[in-house]
């Protein structure tokens, strides 16, 4: 399974979740921006965890893939404890082939997360939710993020952000290309 480099393919039969940041994620008026910069580390963490095993590449030992996701905040909102965040996510799979970035496996899914706040003020997942495939996805996505936001989901979410990331963990020049797998 080819794909191009900023195209995505669900590997393995599995959604994959990667959130990157897009034109339309804008931070949101009145955004917590401490509360955020304390969950998204927890929120891609899991998606990392989750996309194990689900990618074309990993079938591949000699790439040496590995998956980076990004979530970006659509609303967050916490209330006794307990934090909603609603996200874009992104994840791509990115290995390496005669030193080059390749791209195996990905996707970009909108998603509604809850976590709650432990003792030591850490946060942990306890809920996730992401919309059907095909009937019932527009109105899973107006019924959890309204009718404006969702326009906003018809757009590609670039993945610049874990191209570099990759390029970094992979020890790659910053313009190195990205090709197929």
């Amino acid at each position: 399974m080819g794909m191009s480099a900023g195209s995505w393919a669900v590997g393995g039969g599995a959604v994959v979740v990667l959130v990157a940041t897009g034109a339309w994620a804008v931070r949101p008026v009145g955004a917590d921006t401490q509360l955020w910069n304390r969950v998204r580390p927890v929120i891609e963490a899991r998606l990392v965890d989750q996309s194990r095993g689900a990618g074309y590449g990993e079938s591949e030992p000699g790439l040496q893939t590995r998956w980076f996701c990004r979530a970006e905040e659509v609303d967050l909102d916490e209330r006794d404890g307990l934090v909603r965040a609603g996200v874009s996510t992104l994840c791509v799979e990115y290995g390496v082939r005669a030193g080059h970035l390749v791209e195996c496996s990905g996707a970009e899914v909108p998603q509604v997360l809850r976590l709650r706040r432990e003792a030591d003020g850490d946060y942990v997942v306890v809920s996730q939710e992401e919309p059907p495939d095909g009937a019932g996805n527009a109105q899973w996505l107006t019924s959890h993020f309204g009718h404006a936001t969702t326009a906003a989901f018809g757009d590609a979410v670039p993945s610049a952000t874990l191209e570099s990331a990759a390029r970094i963990h992979f020890g790659l020049p910053a313009d190195s290309p990205v090709t197929e797998c």
